[in-house]
């Protein structure tokens, strides 16, 4: 029997695993192909060397209590590399001041109004309180913006002091932009469940208490992971490539510059993945064009060693304020194993969907915004001994109202047609966890199809 052959176009994480899982499923003689358009690997997923030591300047970290990455660890040999934070809080920066993050709130959203007291004004307070007395109306079958649906029940002044900034940090968004079906299921479940008010609701949809870290990181960076699956998926690996002409030979596939395969995984971005499907399957490359995307630019900058940074993990920035940067990472207070190093690091990000207009500044301007904002909410005026530019054009798909139809509805076409797989941050969430289970997912599936 002929060895088979598969191909997988796109190198970040989630094309990364899923050429390690079809390694896994099909064998050592199966021919593995992987394209990336750019000149590197990893997609979103970064380590550069800053002051003499590794910094990520994409994703910094993952969501601790989801268990895909510490097993993917594990199985390639990398527990070691496991690492957590130092349990420092972040702060918000409001009103033109510091404040405590927000607790007992459901990606901002308040439990009650003690959550969000000394945050927003008094009248907002009072509406917060009297909240669970209003009559409550939500579509089971619909979905809204988490914008609507916060902002009509506890007023304008929640939805950008409390819930922007935490979904910003995740989505580089704005609640206006995110569905509340895709960014807060366990809202939208507690609803559909019958919950009676939104801070009902929020109540219901808290996480249970424990002991696990809500985030960890790799000690030396994230590619390390990347170098591994490289390793370990032993696929031919193409950079500077871009995959093109993907359409149905008979049986098989055919994929320009490869030629004929026995399967494809699609694992990038929206746009380029209605691109390669516009003619094979155009109705799918319809429902994926109704994805956006937004852009970002991370600054990282070493300072020197003894700098006055806040004893917080970050500071994230309330939508309207006078600043560039739209939050703040303390990496240096945020990570025991960066603390060691003899420079403070932090990281400025700038950007989200539909403010994107600072992303192709220069480096310098960046660099100077970023110590500006630093300045402005920090007091920290001292020079960097070293910084990092680090452009994301189109790095996060945005999950708008609706979200979930439209991956559905995309899924169902896709499954129709045999030997053709997507994955990716598009479909199910944008986290690397989310990004691993995606990349296992459609592995299993095309292998399954192959082998079958």
């Amino acid at each position: 029997m002929t060895a088979p052959v598969v191909a997988v176009v796109g190198g970040g994480i989630t094309g990364l695993v899923a050429a390690y899982r079809l390694r896994g499923s099909l064998g050592s003689d199966a021919r593995i192909v992987l394209l990336e358009q750019s000149d590197r690997l990893g997609g979103k997923l970064r380590t550069v060397t800053l002051a003499g030591g590794p910094v990520d300047v994409g994703a910094e970290a993952f969501i601790g209590r989801r268990q895909e990455v510490p097993a993917l660890l594990d199985e390639l040999g990398l527990t070691d590399q496991l690492v957590y934070p130092s349990g420092a809080r972040p702060l918000l920066y409001a009103g033109g001041h510091l404040h405590p993050l927000p607790t007992a709130t459901l990606m901002g959203i308040p439990s009650g109004a003690a959550s969000v007291e000394g945050l927003v004004d008094e009248d907002t307070l009072a509406r917060v309180a009297a909240e669970p007395g209003e009559p409550l109306h939500w579509d089971r079958d619909g979905d809204m913006s988490v914008a609507q649906l916060v902002g009509s029940r506890f007023g304008e002044q929640v939805v950008r002091r409390s819930v922007d900034p935490l979904l910003g940090g995740v989505y580089s968004g704005l609640s206006d932009t995110a569905g509340v079906r895709a960014t807060v299921p366990t809202l939208a479940a507690a609803l559909d469940e019958g919950a009676v008010s939104l801070t009902d609701a929020v109540v219901r949809a808290l996480p249970k208490p424990s002991a696990t870290p809500v985030f960890g990181t790799l000690r030396d960076g994230y590619q390390v992971l990347i170098d591994a699956l490289v390793e370990a998926s032993r696929a031919e690996i193409r950079c500077h490539t871009v995959a093109s002409g993907l359409r149905r030979n008979g049986d098989r596939w055919s994929l320009d510059p490869v030629g004929d395969v026995d399967g494809v995984i699609l694992a990038v971005p929206a746009t380029r993945m209605a691109t390669l499907l516009a003619d094979p399957v155009p109705v799918a490359a319809s429902r994926a064009e109704r994805i956006p995307l937004a852009s970002s630019v991370v600054v990282a900058l070493a300072l020197p060693a003894a700098v006055a940074l806040p004893e917080n993990s970050g500071i994230l920035v309330a939508t309207g304020e006078d600043l560039s940067a739209k939050a703040f990472t303390l990496s240096s207070r945020k990570w025991p194993h960066l603390a060691t190093r003899e420079v403070a690091l932090a990281r400025a990000s700038f950007g989200r969907y539909g403010d994107d207009s600072l992303v192709d500044e220069a480096d310098d301007r960046l660099v100077d915004l970023a110590r500006a904002d630093l300045a402005t909410v920090t007091g920290v005026t001292d020079e960097p001994v070293d910084a990092f530019v680090q452009r994301w054009h189109g790095g996060l798909p945005q999950y708008r109202a609706g979200h979930n139809d439209i991956v559905a509805a995309l899924e169902q076409e896709i499954a129709t047609v045999d030997g053709l797989e997507i994955a990716g941050a598009m479909l199910h969430g944008v986290g690397v966890p989310a990004c691993v289970e995606s990349g296992t997912r459609a592995a299993a599936h095309l292998a399954a199809r192959v082998a079958g």
